[in-house]
Protein backbone atom coordinates (compact mmCIF):
# COMPACT_ATOMS: atom_id res chain seq x y z
CA UNK A 1 0.00 0.00 0.00
CA UNK A 2 2.69 2.57 1.01
CA UNK A 3 4.53 2.16 -1.94
CA UNK A 4 1.12 2.70 -4.22
CA UNK A 5 0.54 6.37 -5.48
CA UNK A 6 -0.75 8.40 -2.49
CA UNK A 7 -4.35 10.25 -3.02
CA UNK A 8 -3.18 13.86 -3.38
CA UNK A 9 -1.20 12.77 -6.01
CA UNK A 10 -3.71 11.00 -8.07
CA UNK A 11 -6.72 12.49 -7.22
CA UNK A 12 -5.98 15.86 -7.51
CA UNK A 13 -3.85 18.35 -9.70
CA UNK A 14 -1.84 21.24 -8.52
CA UNK A 15 -3.99 24.25 -7.04
CA UNK A 16 -6.96 21.93 -6.83
CA UNK A 17 -6.65 20.86 -2.92
CA UNK A 18 -7.68 23.80 -0.33
CA UNK A 19 -5.36 24.22 2.98
CA UNK A 20 -6.23 22.24 5.69
CA UNK A 21 -6.86 24.25 8.48
CA UNK A 22 -7.70 23.31 11.84
CA UNK A 23 -11.68 22.74 11.99
CA UNK A 24 -11.85 25.27 15.12
CA UNK A 25 -10.69 29.13 15.20
CA UNK A 26 -11.02 30.08 19.06
CA UNK A 27 -10.97 34.02 19.72
CA UNK A 28 -9.85 35.69 22.41
CA UNK A 29 -8.69 39.00 23.53
CA UNK A 30 -9.05 39.48 27.29
CA UNK A 31 -5.09 38.40 28.33
CA UNK A 32 -5.99 35.97 31.24
CA UNK A 33 -8.53 34.31 28.35
CA UNK A 34 -5.67 34.19 26.07
CA UNK A 35 -3.15 32.33 28.15
CA UNK A 36 -5.66 30.19 29.04
CA UNK A 37 -6.64 29.35 25.89
CA UNK A 38 -2.47 29.28 24.87
CA UNK A 39 -2.39 26.91 27.57
CA UNK A 40 -5.34 24.18 26.49
CA UNK A 41 -3.94 24.27 22.55
CA UNK A 42 -0.60 23.00 24.27
CA UNK A 43 -2.21 20.19 26.12
CA UNK A 44 -4.66 19.43 23.23
CA UNK A 45 -1.99 20.06 20.34
CA UNK A 46 -2.81 21.69 17.16
CA UNK A 47 -6.38 20.60 16.82
CA UNK A 48 -7.81 24.20 16.89
CA UNK A 49 -6.39 27.22 15.92
CA UNK A 50 -6.37 30.40 18.37
CA UNK A 51 -7.04 33.69 16.74
CA UNK A 52 -5.73 36.73 19.56
CA UNK A 53 -8.00 39.59 18.91
CA UNK A 54 -6.65 43.25 18.50
CA UNK A 55 -10.11 44.62 17.71
CA UNK A 56 -12.81 43.48 20.12
CA UNK A 57 -10.00 42.70 22.39
CA UNK A 58 -8.19 45.75 22.60
CA UNK A 59 -9.23 48.91 24.75
CA UNK A 60 -10.08 51.75 23.42
CA UNK A 61 -6.85 54.28 23.34
CA UNK A 62 -4.79 51.24 24.84
CA UNK A 63 -4.57 49.51 20.94
CA UNK A 64 -0.34 49.51 20.71
CA UNK A 65 -0.62 48.31 24.64
CA UNK A 66 -2.55 45.16 23.61
CA UNK A 67 -0.66 44.78 20.28
CA UNK A 68 2.68 44.31 22.90
CA UNK A 69 0.86 42.01 24.75
CA UNK A 70 -0.40 39.44 21.91
CA UNK A 71 2.76 39.55 20.36
CA UNK A 72 4.80 39.12 23.82
CA UNK A 73 2.33 36.05 23.58
CA UNK A 74 2.81 35.11 19.95
CA UNK A 75 6.77 34.76 20.95
CA UNK A 76 6.28 32.80 24.37
CA UNK A 77 6.80 29.16 24.79
CA UNK A 78 3.34 28.80 25.07
CA UNK A 79 3.07 28.78 21.79
CA UNK A 80 4.12 25.79 20.78
CA UNK A 81 2.75 24.53 17.51
CA UNK A 82 2.67 27.50 15.29
CA UNK A 83 -0.74 27.68 15.08
CA UNK A 84 -2.01 31.15 16.30
CA UNK A 85 -3.23 34.07 14.25
CA UNK A 86 -4.17 37.45 15.48
CA UNK A 87 -7.09 39.64 14.08
CA UNK A 88 -6.36 43.66 13.47
CA UNK A 89 -8.24 46.78 13.20
CA UNK A 90 -10.42 47.36 10.19
CA UNK A 91 -8.78 48.78 6.95
CA UNK A 92 -10.11 52.46 7.60
CA UNK A 93 -9.70 52.33 11.73
CA UNK A 94 -6.77 54.55 12.62
CA UNK A 95 -5.13 51.17 14.54
CA UNK A 96 -5.14 49.32 11.65
CA UNK A 97 -1.66 50.09 10.40
CA UNK A 98 -0.11 50.09 13.54
CA UNK A 99 -1.59 47.09 14.29
CA UNK A 100 -0.15 45.11 11.37
CA UNK A 101 3.05 47.08 11.52
CA UNK A 102 3.23 46.27 15.33
CA UNK A 103 2.10 42.49 14.97
CA UNK A 104 4.77 41.94 12.02
CA UNK A 105 7.87 43.97 13.54
CA UNK A 106 7.30 42.03 16.81
CA UNK A 107 6.23 38.45 16.19
CA UNK A 108 5.95 38.25 12.30
CA UNK A 109 7.58 34.96 12.15
CA UNK A 110 5.43 33.17 14.94
CA UNK A 111 2.07 34.44 13.25
CA UNK A 112 0.27 31.38 11.29
CA UNK A 113 -2.26 34.36 9.48
CA UNK A 114 -4.08 37.81 9.96
CA UNK A 115 -7.60 38.51 10.25
CA UNK A 116 -8.78 41.15 8.51
CA UNK A 117 -12.53 42.54 9.65
CA UNK A 118 -15.06 44.32 7.72
CA UNK A 119 -14.08 44.90 4.11
CA UNK A 120 -16.16 46.87 2.20
CA UNK A 121 -15.49 45.55 -1.15
CA UNK A 122 -12.63 43.80 -2.92
CA UNK A 123 -10.53 46.77 -3.04
CA UNK A 124 -10.54 47.11 0.70
CA UNK A 125 -9.06 43.57 0.59
CA UNK A 126 -6.21 44.60 -1.96
CA UNK A 127 -5.50 47.84 -0.08
CA UNK A 128 -4.94 46.02 3.17
CA UNK A 129 -3.01 42.94 1.63
CA UNK A 130 -0.94 45.89 0.05
CA UNK A 131 -0.30 46.98 3.17
CA UNK A 132 0.68 44.19 4.69
CA UNK A 133 2.70 42.56 2.07
CA UNK A 134 4.63 46.43 2.24
CA UNK A 135 5.00 45.85 5.99
CA UNK A 136 6.49 42.22 5.61
CA UNK A 137 9.07 43.05 3.37
CA UNK A 138 9.84 46.16 5.49
CA UNK A 139 10.14 44.44 8.63
CA UNK A 140 12.10 41.38 6.70
CA UNK A 141 9.59 38.99 7.32
CA UNK A 142 10.04 36.16 5.10
CA UNK A 143 7.65 33.63 5.88
CA UNK A 144 4.39 33.68 3.24
CA UNK A 145 1.52 35.06 6.21
CA UNK A 146 -2.13 34.02 4.97
CA UNK A 147 -5.04 36.36 5.34
CA UNK A 148 -7.95 35.49 6.31
CA UNK A 149 -11.82 37.64 5.81
CA UNK A 150 -14.24 38.02 7.78
CA UNK A 151 -17.35 38.53 5.54
CA UNK A 152 -19.58 41.13 7.33
CA UNK A 153 -20.85 43.78 4.95
CA UNK A 154 -23.35 43.89 2.40
CA UNK A 155 -20.11 45.12 0.04
CA UNK A 156 -17.86 42.03 1.13
CA UNK A 157 -20.67 39.66 0.70
CA UNK A 158 -21.64 41.61 -3.04
CA UNK A 159 -17.67 40.54 -3.97
CA UNK A 160 -17.54 37.44 -2.18
CA UNK A 161 -16.34 35.75 -5.17
CA UNK A 162 -13.75 37.97 -6.19
CA UNK A 163 -12.51 38.33 -2.81
CA UNK A 164 -12.16 34.42 -2.38
CA UNK A 165 -10.33 34.04 -5.48
CA UNK A 166 -7.47 36.37 -4.13
CA UNK A 167 -4.14 34.26 -4.25
CA UNK A 168 -3.25 35.88 -0.58
CA UNK A 169 -6.78 34.79 0.86
CA UNK A 170 -6.80 31.55 3.05
CA UNK A 171 -10.11 31.52 4.16
CA UNK A 172 -13.35 33.54 4.70
CA UNK A 173 -15.22 33.30 7.94
CA UNK A 174 -18.84 34.93 8.04
CA UNK A 175 -19.55 37.77 10.81
CA UNK A 176 -23.12 37.45 11.94
CA UNK A 177 -23.65 39.66 14.75
CA UNK A 178 -22.18 42.62 12.09
CA UNK A 179 -24.18 41.61 9.18
CA UNK A 180 -27.41 41.08 10.98
CA UNK A 181 -26.69 44.56 12.06
CA UNK A 182 -26.08 46.46 8.84
CA UNK A 183 -29.63 45.98 7.41
CA UNK A 184 -30.69 48.36 10.32
CA UNK A 185 -33.50 46.53 11.98
CA UNK A 186 -34.81 44.87 9.00
CA UNK A 187 -33.25 41.21 10.91
CA UNK A 188 -35.16 40.46 14.02
CA UNK A 189 -33.07 39.47 16.73
CA UNK A 190 -34.28 35.48 16.26
CA UNK A 191 -31.89 35.58 13.55
CA UNK A 192 -29.10 35.92 15.65
CA UNK A 193 -30.73 32.59 17.37
CA UNK A 194 -28.91 29.44 16.90
CA UNK A 195 -32.06 28.15 14.63
CA UNK A 196 -32.83 31.23 13.19
CA UNK A 197 -29.28 31.91 12.01
CA UNK A 198 -29.82 28.75 9.85
CA UNK A 199 -33.82 29.74 9.01
CA UNK A 200 -33.55 33.30 8.05
CA UNK A 201 -33.29 33.61 4.51
CA UNK A 202 -31.17 36.62 4.04
CA UNK A 203 -28.64 35.19 6.96
CA UNK A 204 -28.83 31.75 4.95
CA UNK A 205 -27.88 33.23 1.79
CA UNK A 206 -24.95 34.61 3.12
CA UNK A 207 -23.83 31.56 4.74
CA UNK A 208 -24.22 29.96 1.41
CA UNK A 209 -22.63 32.32 -1.01
CA UNK A 210 -19.58 32.56 1.33
CA UNK A 211 -19.24 28.80 1.34
CA UNK A 212 -19.96 28.33 -2.32
CA UNK A 213 -17.30 30.88 -3.26
CA UNK A 214 -14.38 29.34 -0.54
CA UNK A 215 -14.81 26.55 -2.26
CA UNK A 216 -14.93 27.44 -5.64
CA UNK A 217 -11.54 29.18 -4.85
CA UNK A 218 -9.85 26.44 -2.99
CA UNK A 219 -10.26 28.25 0.75
CA UNK A 220 -11.55 27.51 3.93
CA UNK A 221 -15.16 28.91 4.86
CA UNK A 222 -15.20 29.42 8.39
CA UNK A 223 -18.69 29.37 10.18
CA UNK A 224 -19.77 32.23 12.49
CA UNK A 225 -19.88 32.29 16.22
CA UNK A 226 -23.04 30.70 18.86
CA UNK A 227 -23.59 32.81 21.69
CA UNK A 228 -25.27 30.76 23.65
CA UNK A 229 -22.10 29.43 25.13
CA UNK A 230 -22.83 27.67 27.83
CA UNK A 231 -25.42 25.17 26.27
CA UNK A 232 -23.20 22.42 24.54
CA UNK A 233 -26.43 20.99 22.82
CA UNK A 234 -26.70 24.56 21.32
CA UNK A 235 -22.96 24.37 19.71
CA UNK A 236 -23.61 20.98 18.57
CA UNK A 237 -26.57 21.36 16.46
CA UNK A 238 -24.96 24.58 15.06
CA UNK A 239 -21.82 23.07 14.16
CA UNK A 240 -23.27 19.89 12.72
CA UNK A 241 -25.69 22.03 10.54
CA UNK A 242 -22.66 24.06 9.60
CA UNK A 243 -20.55 21.22 8.94
CA UNK A 244 -23.70 18.85 7.17
CA UNK A 245 -26.16 21.17 5.43
CA UNK A 246 -24.21 24.54 4.84
CA UNK A 247 -20.89 23.77 3.43
CA UNK A 248 -18.23 24.65 6.40
CA UNK A 249 -15.70 23.38 7.51
CA UNK A 250 -14.23 25.41 10.02
CA UNK A 251 -15.82 27.35 13.21
CA UNK A 252 -15.57 30.04 15.15
CA UNK A 253 -15.30 29.49 19.06
CA UNK A 254 -15.66 32.07 21.58
CA UNK A 255 -15.51 29.90 24.53
CA UNK A 256 -13.11 27.44 25.37
CA UNK A 257 -16.37 24.61 26.21
CA UNK A 258 -17.06 25.28 22.36
CA UNK A 259 -14.05 24.09 20.92
CA UNK A 260 -14.36 20.03 21.78
CA UNK A 261 -18.38 19.91 20.39
CA UNK A 262 -17.09 21.57 17.29
CA UNK A 263 -14.24 19.32 16.92
CA UNK A 264 -16.97 15.97 17.29
CA UNK A 265 -19.57 17.86 14.98
CA UNK A 266 -17.15 18.54 12.27
CA UNK A 267 -15.16 14.73 12.56
CA UNK A 268 -16.45 11.75 10.68
CA UNK A 269 -18.35 9.13 12.11
CA UNK A 270 -16.21 5.61 12.56
CA UNK A 271 -19.09 4.30 9.98
CA UNK A 272 -17.77 7.46 7.47
CA UNK A 273 -14.04 6.39 8.57
CA UNK A 274 -14.45 3.12 8.03
CA UNK A 275 -15.82 2.73 4.43
CA UNK A 276 -13.25 5.53 3.26
CA UNK A 277 -10.49 3.56 4.55
CA UNK A 278 -12.18 0.17 2.25
CA UNK A 279 -12.56 2.15 -0.70
CA UNK A 280 -9.26 4.21 -0.81
CA UNK A 281 -7.41 0.77 -0.11
CA UNK A 282 -9.22 -0.93 -2.86
CA UNK A 283 -9.05 2.39 -5.15
CA UNK A 284 -5.01 2.43 -4.86
CA UNK A 285 -5.04 -1.56 -5.25
CA UNK A 286 -6.57 -0.81 -8.91
CA UNK A 287 -3.90 2.10 -9.50
CA UNK A 288 -7.13 4.33 -9.00
CA UNK A 289 -9.09 2.67 -12.17
CA UNK A 290 -13.00 2.65 -11.22
CA UNK A 291 -14.07 -0.01 -8.58
CA UNK A 292 -17.00 -1.80 -7.40
CA UNK A 293 -17.77 -1.64 -3.27
CA UNK A 294 -21.04 -3.01 -1.97
CA UNK A 295 -22.74 -2.59 -5.13
CA UNK A 296 -22.05 0.55 -5.87
CA UNK A 297 -20.01 1.60 -8.56
CA UNK A 298 -16.99 4.55 -7.75
CA UNK A 299 -14.26 6.29 -9.71
CA UNK A 300 -11.65 9.49 -9.13
CA UNK A 301 -14.45 11.66 -8.44
CA UNK A 302 -16.06 9.51 -5.25
CA UNK A 303 -12.26 8.82 -4.49
CA UNK A 304 -11.56 12.50 -3.98
CA UNK A 305 -14.57 12.39 -1.40
CA UNK A 306 -13.60 9.60 0.45
CA UNK A 307 -9.91 10.75 0.72
CA UNK A 308 -11.45 14.02 1.85
CA UNK A 309 -13.18 12.18 4.75
CA UNK A 310 -9.76 10.59 5.77
CA UNK A 311 -8.29 13.98 5.86
CA UNK A 312 -11.04 15.68 7.97
CA UNK A 313 -11.01 12.56 10.54
CA UNK A 314 -7.20 12.93 11.24
CA UNK A 315 -7.39 16.63 11.12
CA UNK A 316 -9.80 16.29 13.98
CA UNK A 317 -7.89 13.89 15.57
CA UNK A 318 -10.21 10.43 15.37
CA UNK A 319 -8.24 7.19 15.44
CA UNK A 320 -7.41 5.67 12.62
CA UNK A 321 -5.29 2.58 12.04
CA UNK A 322 -2.04 2.77 12.62
CA UNK A 323 -1.07 1.58 8.42
CA UNK A 324 -3.47 4.58 7.59
CA UNK A 325 -1.35 6.69 9.21
CA UNK A 326 2.19 5.29 8.19
CA UNK A 327 0.64 4.90 4.44
CA UNK A 328 -1.02 8.38 4.21
CA UNK A 329 -0.23 11.13 7.21
CA UNK A 330 3.22 12.31 8.29
CA UNK A 331 1.47 12.11 11.97
CA UNK A 332 -1.55 10.43 13.80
Amino acid sequence: MSAALHPKLALFEEGDAATLLPVVDHYCGVELRMRKSLELQAQMGPLFDITLDCEDGAPIGGEAEHVLLVSELLNSNLNRHGRVGARVHPLDHPAFEADVDGLLALAGERLAYLMLPKPRSLADVHKAIAFIDDSLQRHGVEKPLPVHVLIETHGALRDVQAIAAHPRIESLSFGLMDFVSAHRGAIPRSALSVEGQFTHPLVARAKLEIAAAAHANAKTPSHCVVTEFKSARAILAAATRAAREFGYTRMWSIHPSQIQPIIDAFAPSVAEIDEAIEIIHAAQAAHWAPIQHRDSLHDRASYRYFWQVLERAHRTGQALPAEVCRAYFETC
